[in-house]
C-alpha cells in the first residue's frame, strides 16, 4: 500500500543549530542530564538540527554513524559544507574538495542526512560563471539516495534577479537568511525551503514575540503548501503557486539562550490542525 501524502505540517521542520551550548543546560535540557545524551534529548524535542562543526571540518564515517543512532525515526540533519571549500578562490574549480566532503562518510547517516548548506562568505560578490559552475560540481546523489543542496549567500550582490534565475535554473534552493547583516530575500529558487531566523530576544520566553511565531508558522505553511510569501522581501517577483515543498527552518545565533524554545514553540504551532 503506498504512504499518505503527507500533510503541510508533517513536511514543516523547526529546528536549532547545534546540540552543545552550556546556557541550554537546566534550560532546555533538564537538570542532571549528562553531556552524552544531550543529542539524544534534543533530537526528540526538535524535527531537526544544523550541525556547525562540519563547516570547520568533515567528521569520520564512524561519527555520522553514532549521530544518526542517537537520533529518532523521521529526524534529520543538516550539514554545513566545510569551510575548506566554500572559501576556495574559486569555486567553480573546488570539485576535488566537494568530492572529498561528500563522499568522506556521510553516507553513514541515512535516512537522517538532510540538506546540505554550502554557506558563502559576505566577502565574496556575486560572479555567475562561478557560481554556475560550482553548482553544477554538486553531486546530486550519494549510493542512489538523491542529495539535496542548498546556498546561503551573503554579500548583496547576490540580491538580484540574475542570481535568483541561475540558481532557479541548477534547482538550487537559497537560504532565505532573516537578518540585517547579510542579504535577506525569500526567492524560491529549488524544490524545499530553507530558513536561518537570527532575531531571537533574550528577554522572549519563546525567543520571538507569540504574533512574531504566528507569522513564521503562517509563511512555513504558504511554503509547504508551494505558495511564495509575498510579504516576504524578494530579489524578484515571487512565485505562483508550485508543488508542495518540504521546509526547514533553523534558529539561528542572536539570543542563542532562546532558540530551542523558539523552534519548539513554531513546530507545536505548525503541527495544530488546519481546517
Amino acid at each position: 500500500m503506498p504512504s499518505p501524502t503527507p500533510s503541510p505540517a508533517s513536511s514543516i521542520r523547526a529546528g536549532i543549530g547545534g546540540w552543545t551550548f552550556a546556557p541550554w543546560r537546566n534550560n532546555f535540557y533538564p537538570a542532571g542530564l549528562v553531556q552524552r545524551r544531550e543529542l539524544e534529548y534534543a533530537s526528540r524535542q526538535l524535527r531537526a538540527i544544523e550541525i556547525n562543526g562540519t563547516f570547520y571540518g568533515a567528521q569520520k564515517p564512524a561519527t555520522y554513524a553514532k549521530w544518526a543512532a542517537e537520533t529518532p525515526e523521521g529526524f534529520v540533519f543538516a550539514l554545513k559544507a566545510p569551510r575548506y571549500v566554500v572559501e576556495s578562490k574559486k569555486l567553480a574549480a573546488a570539485g576535488k574538495g566537494i568530492d572529498a566532503f561528500v563522499f568522506s562518510g556521510i553516507e553513514e547517516m541515512g535516512d537522517r542526512l538532510g540538506p546540505i548548506n554550502w554557506q558563502l562568505g559576505p566577502a565574496r560578490p556575486f560572479d555567475a560563471d562561478d557560481i554556475a559552475g560550482f553548482l553544477d560540481l554538486l553531486p546530486r546523489e550519494l549510493n542512489g539516495r538523491p542529495l539535496r543542496h542548498v546556498l546561503e549567500v551573503r554579500h548583496p550582490s547576490f540580491e538580484s534577479e540574475r542570481y535568483v534565475e541561475l540558481a532557479r535554473a541548477r534547482g538550487v534552493p537559497t537560504v532565505f537568511t532573516d537578518a540585517t547583516r547579510y542579504p535577506s530575500f525569500a526567492d524560491i529558487t529549488g524544490p524545499f525551503v530553507y530558513a536561518r531566523l537570527m532575531r531571537s530576544s533574550a528577554d522572549e520566553p519563546d525567543g520571538y514575540p507569540t504574533e512574531a511565531l504566528d507569522a513564521w508558522a503562517a509563511h512555513a505553511h504558504a511554503w509547504a503548501r508551494g505558495e511564495d510569501p509575498a510579504a516576504l522581501p524578494h530579489a524578484g517577483a515571487p512565485q505562483s503557486r508550485g508543488a508542495p515543498r518540504e521546509v526547514f527552518i533553523f534558529f539561528i545565533s542572536s539570543a542563542k539562550e532562546r532558540n530551542p524554545a523558539a523552534a519548539i514553540a513554531l513546530q507545536a504551532r505548525v503541527d495544530q490542525p488546519r481546517p
